[in-house]
């Protein structure tokens, strides 16, 4: 309130008095980024709002029923999500990179355990992955979902991470990796 004439008087500025407030760091929102404490220093990191965008941006991406073939969505999503952590590179947020890389791995499966649609396509593909036949039958008559059956221990053993990066799936990870200044 004492600043404000100043602002608007002086300066000839606008003051978005619905935007501008005075508060603890915890509490404010600032291009995306909040802030915290940390040892007598400011530190940024991920406000939760723009954690909820990137996720619903990420299940957009990975919708099955939007036609788009595998290739072009590995790269739609590492074009979004080298532009995501080059935009939020400064923040601290390796924790949840990590999480939201576990989140996203599994729904890539889940894609392709969707894509497999008949008993003997996901046969053939399990075998084609390396996993002994036994183990491959039991694991394509499952009759769970394909959330769950993208979860399955073989499946996940099977299409690996070392899997999903050959066929050009990124992670958020890597790229804040390489350019992680913490």
């Amino acid at each position: 309130e004492n600043i404000t004439p100043y602002i608007e008087g002086k300066l000839f500025l606008k003051v978005n008095r619905e935007k501008t407030c005075v508060s603890h760091i915890s509490k404010v929102k600032y291009l995306g980024y909040s802030f915290y404490n940390y040892r007598g220093k400011c530190r940024f990191r991920v406000h939760p709002k723009s954690v909820t965008r990137m996720k619903n941006k990420i299940r957009e991406l990975t919708n099955r029923s939007n036609g788009w073939g595998n290739e072009y969505r590995a790269l739609k999503l590492t074009q979004f999500i080298r532009g995501w952590v080059n935009y939020f590179g400064m923040a601290d947020m390796k924790a949840l990179l990590t999480k939201t890389d576990e989140w996203l791995r599994h729904k890539i499966r889940a894609i392709y355990w969707k894509q497999w649609k008949k008993v003997k396509t996901k046969f053939k593909e399990l075998k084609k992955l390396g996993v002994d036949k036994e183990k491959a039958w039991i694991c394509a008559n499952m009759r769970n979902g394909n959330w769950y059956c993208s979860g399955y221990f073989v499946f996940q053993t099977a299409f690996n991470n070392k899997k999903l990066r050959e066929l050009g799936y990124p992670t958020f990870t890597e790229f804040y990796l390489k350019i992680c200044e913490n």
